[in-house]
Formats: structure tokens, C-alpha cells, sequence
């Protein structure tokens, strides 16, 4: 039987980098109120019809939120306070994938629009590196960026890419190399257990498993999330990167990664998940969690056995939430976190008939939100579209989508 959470880690103040040969010196506040996106200032005087009191709560609680998450996050890192350094790497010739790829899925990640250079292919920049993010063998994150060759030293906007569950980045070359021909820094990761973080095909659900029975890492979102914090960190001090000018996107588990990595961070600042956002704490209360389990079932069928039921029920559900990412169907669940997004620009792509993300566990959510940009007085940057008679996928208009996107606000 699984004991409870180990001890929560106190968050520090500042731990030190020392980067590749970009090498511009120590960088890395690791406290959230530090954390604010460049615009911020910005941003918070755009509340023009909220009064200074108004404006100071609402930023205040989500200071409190990214404090709280952090720490959360903070509590199971082997050792969190290591220094994030760069080690080169090479390309990956025989890519991990632990399930089968849906027929047509390719199609739709070739549907990006990319810019009909010559000689495309001698004029990109392939880079693929390893950040350490903490100690253990989890805690060396790959990395495969692409970029365009050019005489400037203009910086340019960078977008993070990242994959659905049991993929990898190479999946995402197609979409890496339709942004960096527009002229972005193009970026991808193997999540946590996937990819070059994969030794076998049951790598990703035998960790969910472990988290489980052992309750020492956060595999499901959460130590991905840490991983994208510490992806900034890296991205923020490139000489050819923006700051001001990082996007973050992704498919299901992607989007769910690229959902509260925003949230946590704010460097982050043009957000678009792709059938990722969902209410978790509302598919528990109207019994609309089955979808969602199913996708992971093993550990749900290991938290079964041991608590001694006969089948998953909600109760199951509950305990593997807050056991593998606490918080999540409670305090960080979508009606906190998406709103802490605002009002930055915001592009949520879901399925109408998606039962891992019920449209109606959204209301709340996209309520609270359109309420945020509205009195922040930017509607425009908030879009919020369910394709209709779409499940669980990503199509070709969302691709498409997500691509104006961030060219009207990153361009």
C-alpha cells in the first residue's frame, strides 16, 4: 500500500548556469514572482477597468498559485538545486515510439505551413543537445532544436513543441521544420520515460506504475512541467532567442505539458494546447473519467489491486490524481491554471466529441478565462474552439490554426 507524499522541499532563490559556448553567465530564478513574463508590467496595466486593488489580488493569486505548484513540484526532485548545463549531442537514427502511430496521423503533422525556401536543407541548423535539469537519469532532457542559417544577429521567436503520449520529438520534425523555415527557433523534447528517456515500449506506463506504488516522482505532467521550466531557463539566455518571444504548444499529453508549463511560467508567452485541457475534478464528479483512465490504464489497475477494489471506480481515480500529481483535480486543476495564463495570448484547440476532454468540464474554466480578457480589455487574445464531431485528435485545421496563431502574436 502506497504511504503518503515525502516532505515538501523549500524553494530556493537562485541557482547558478553555466551554458554552452553562449556562455552569458548565471541566470536561473527558480522563485515564481520572479518568474514574470517581460510584459508583465505591461500586461497588468492593461487591466485598465479593474481598480489597483482588482489588478494587485488578481496577480497576486497567481503568484500564490506558481509559489504553491513549484513547491509541489520542488518535493520530489532528487536533487533540484543542480546546475543546468549543456552537454551536445547527435541526431537520433532509430526513434523510441511505445505504441503504434494512428493511420493519418502523419498527414496531419505535415499539414503545417512552411515557407518554400531553396536549398532548405543546407540552410538549417539542426542542434541536438542535453540539458541536465536535475540528478538521476530522468534528469537529462533531450533536446532537438532547428533553426535557420543567416548573417543577422536579430533574435527571433522560438516555439516549443511537444509530443502526445508514447511518441518523441523526432515525431515532431515535420512541425519543427515548417516553423523554423517561417524563421523560428524550433524546439522539441522527449518527455519524461519517452523517447531517448525510454529504455523499452512500457517504459512511460511502468513509471506511472512506480509513481504509484512509491509516490517519489510525478511522470503524469508534473515532472515534464519542471523540465520546460528548466527548458526556459535555457532558451531565455541564446543569443538567436527572443525572451519576450517563446511559444509553447502540444498534442493531449503535449498539451497538457504546454498547458502548465504556461501557467507555471510566464516566460511563456503565446500558449496554444491541442486537446490537452480538460476538468479533471469535474470528470470525477460526473463520472466522466473513464476516457482519461483508460488512456493510462495500468497504473489505474495497479491502484485497484491494492486498495482492494474489484474494479477502477472513482474513488481509484481520485487517489492515483493527487497520489502521481497532487493537486491535480483540486487547487491546479484547469478552472485555477488556465486563468493564470491570462492575458497573455491564449489559443485552446479542442475536440467537440473529446471524452478525455469534456467540452462541459470547460465551462467554468473558459468562463473565468473570457471574463479575465475581457476586463483586461484584449478579447482578442483568447480563442477557444471545439471542432465539431472530432474525438481525441489532432486534425489538420488545429495544426492550422495554431500556426496563424502564433504568427499574429509572435511574429
Amino acid at each position: 500500500m502506497p504511504v503518503g507524499l515525502p516532505p515538501t522541499a523549500p524553494p530556493t532563490t537562485a541557482i547558478p548556469l553555466h551554458l554552452r559556448a553562449l556562455a552569458v553567465g548565471a541566470h536561473d530564478q527558480i522563485v515564481f514572482p520572479l518568474y514574470k513574463y517581460r510584459c508583465g508590467a505591461r500586461a497588468l496595466s492593461s487591466l485598465s477597468r479593474r481598480t489597483t486593488m482588482e489588478a494587485t489580488t488578481y496577480q497576486s493569486a497567481d503568484d500564490q498559485l506558481r509559489t504553491d505548484f513549484l513547491q509541489i513540484l520542488r518535493s520530489r526532485r532528487r536533487k533540484p538545486d543542480v546546475s543546468l548545463s549543456v552537454e551536445l549531442g547527435g541526431p537520433v537514427m532509430d526513434p523510441m515510439y511505445q505504441a503504434a502511430i494512428y493511420p493519418g496521423s502523419r498527414e496531419v503533422m505535415e499539414a503545417c505551413h512552411r515557407e518554400n525556401l531553396d536549398g532548405f536543407k543546407d540552410r538549417v541548423i539542426e542542434e541536438n543537445i542535453y540539458l541536465t535539469v536535475e540528478e538521476g537519469e530522468q534528469g537529462r532532457l533531450p533536446v532537438l532544436i532547428l533553426s535557420l542559417k543567416d548573417n543577422t544577429t536579430q533574435r527571433k521567436p522560438a516555439i516549443v513543441i511537444l509530443h502526445s503520449s508514447y511518441k518523441c520529438k523526432e515525431w515532431l520534425r515535420p512541425l519543427l521544420e515548417a516553423y523554423a523555415s517561417r524563421g523560428y527557433v524550433a524546439v522539441a523534447i522527449d518527455s519524461r520515460y519517452h523517447g531517448e528517456r525510454a529504455s523499452n515500449t512500457t517504459a512511460y506506463k511502468d513509471a506511472l506504475v512506480s509513481a504509484w506504488k512509491n509516490g517519489d516522482t510525478m511522470p503524469f505532467i508534473y515532472d515534464t512541467v519542471w523540465d520546460l521550466i528548466k527548458l526556459a531557463d535555457y532558451l531565455v539566455q541564446r543569443e538567436d532567442v527572443d525572451p519576450a518571444r517563446i511559444g509553447i504548444t502540444g498534442e493531449s499529453l503535449g498539451g497538457m505539458h504546454a498547458w502548465f508549463a504556461a501557467a507555471a511560467d510566464e516566460r511563456y508567452s503565446v500558449v496554444v494546447p491541442i486537446i490537452g485541457v480538460q476538468g479533471f475534478r469535474w470528470a470525477l464528479d460526473n463520472d466522466k473519467w473513464h476516457a482519461r483512465a483508460e488512456s493510462i490504464k495500468p497504473v489505474f489497475e495497479a491502484a485497484c489491486k491494492d486498495l482492494g477494489k474489484d474494479e477502477i471506480d472513482k474513488e481509484v481515480v481520485e487517489k492515483v490524481w493527487e497520489r502521481i500529481a497532487p493537486g491535480l483535480a483540486s487547487q491546479f486543476d484547469a478552472p485555477y491554471t488556465v486563468p493564470a495564463i491570462a492575458p497573455r495570448p491564449l489559443l485552446i484547440l479542442n475536440g467537440a466529441e473529446d471524452p478525455r476532454c469534456p467540452l462541459s468540464g470547460l465551462d467554468v474554466s473558459i468562463a473565468k478565462v473570457n471574463g479575465i480578457y475581457e476586463e483586461a480589455n484584449c478579447k482578442e487574445k483568447f480563442k477557444f474552439i471545439a471542432e465539431a464531431g472530432v474525438g481525441h485528435y489532432m486534425t489538420v485545421s488545429m495544426v492550422e490554426e495554431a500556426s496563424l496563431w502564433f504568427d499574429k502574436f509572435l511574429k
